[in-house]
């Protein structure tokens, strides 16, 4: 009979979870478009340019996700999201090595929860963290890419030096590279920054980024298919990138050199996987004040000062952690709202969030495979200015 009982309690035990889990992970409820005071016919252009580029051979396959007032206004998958060796359908759920838009959607919420929470400031200086880091060089001058550091580093240089994977390594390298100009007197988008961001981060917190990130922000709103370094059992649910020189293709993990030989997958700078619902979700709790389906992540304020430029840094365009009008920010288009941020990954991705029009516009695809030989960014850009005409209430 004890038996019995311990066996019903610990059923009951792992259903109320699992049952918790789901109500967390509530995806955005889906609406006609008209309903929303979207145009749909207009809408209709963003596919012929979509589908245009698929046959011009830009992108294998796409997704697009349109979010406006906390609902899915439009969702719709282009293509494939695999064509070598064989062809695989694109579906609205596949799951997209996001490149460098992870640095947003990661390291920069991750900081901005820290600084939250009392453990970090913006105007700290990076040695106060890494000791031998050199330089007059602030947490805010790393968000925003006025460091001075390099904007990237030779993979092959730093695995003959260090070995590879070898994340200290990494911070050694950076700490004593030499600065390309003094803080704060230019801006030079730089990988380097966020995989210094990440050491402060995994500092504070004493967690990985990954673990953090997933504690505080994904597994918080229920976004159950974004992760860093993901496990196996997601890959079929993954895009592949980029074909390698032994015929196999990358699928799960980082197409990012540094992020993936010398950091395996745990870096600031790339390494996120997400799908077009779970970031409709981020981007509304973004919109939302830094809450989604009564949990929260950050705090209005956070969410406010993560978006916005610094006044102090306003030639520049960049948030702490985020774009809004530097020489990166072709994908928000011509036609959003001066408030407007976002950021891409090199891998084809984009996500842009509007706070004046309560408007997100996320387009996933793999513009790298099976090759890397190709740009989308004129169709970000296009599509941008579709979705944002096409919005006639």
């Amino acid at each position: 009979m004890n038996i019995l009982v311990n066996i019903t309690k610990k059923f009951c035990l792992i259903f109320f979870c699992l049952l918790g889990l789901n109500l967390c992970a509530q995806p955005l409820e889906r609406v006609n478009p008209e309903r929303s005071g979207f145009n749909p016919q207009h809408l209709q252009y963003a596919d012929e340019v979509i589908l245009q580029s698929i046959a011009d051979g830009e992108i294998p396959g796409a997704v697009l996700a349109v979010v406006h007032k906390s609902k899915m206004v439009y969702l719709k998958a282009y293509g494939n999201k695999q064509v070598y060796p064989s062809e695989v359908p694109m579906d609205v759920d596949v799951i997209f090595d996001l490149a460098s838009v992870s640095k947003s959607v990661s390291t920069a919420i991750a900081a901005m929860i820290l600084i939250e929470r009392g453990q970090l400031r913006l105007t700290d200086q990076v040695s106060r963290y890494i000791p031998d880091f050199q330089g007059n060089i602030r947490v805010l001058d790393l968000l925003t890419h006025v460091s001075g550091l390099p904007s990237y580093a030779q993979v092959d240089t730093l695995k003959k030096r260090y070995g590879f994977p070898n994340p200290d390594g990494m911070i050694e390298h950076i700490s004593t590279v030499e600065r390309r100009f003094e803080p704060r007197t230019t801006f030079l988008y730089s990988c380097l920054n966020f995989i210094t961001m990440q050491r402060i981060i995994e500092i504070v917190s004493e967690q990985s980024l990954t673990d953090f990130a997933s504690d505080n922000i994904y597994n918080v709103l229920g976004m159950s298919n974004t992760t860093l370094q993901p496990k196996s059992d997601m890959f079929e649910k993954i895009a592949p990138t980029e074909k390698q020189a032994d015929g196999s293709v990358l699928l799960g993990v980082v197409h990012d050199p540094l992020a993936r030989i010398m950091n395996d997958g745990n870096s600031g700078n790339a390494g996120v996987f997400s799908n077009a619902g779970d970031l409709a979700i981020l981007a509304t709790a973004l919109l939302n004040g830094g809450t989604y389906n009564g949990k929260r992540i950050l705090s209005p304020l956070g969410v406010k000062r993560m978006t916005t430029v610094p006044e102090a840094l306003k030639q520049f365009g960049r948030t702490p952690g985020w774009d809004s009008y530097s020489d990166y920010s072709s994908n928000m288009g011509d036609l959003l709202s001066p408030n407007a941020y976002g950021h891409t990954g090199y891998t084809g991705t984009s996500l842009v969030i509007d706070p004046d029009n309560d408007l997100a516009i996320i387009l996933l695809s793999n513009r790298v495979h099976p090759e890397d030989k190709n740009s989308v960014t004129r169709l970000r850009a296009i599509v941008a200015n579709i979705v944002a005409a096409s919005k006639i209430q």
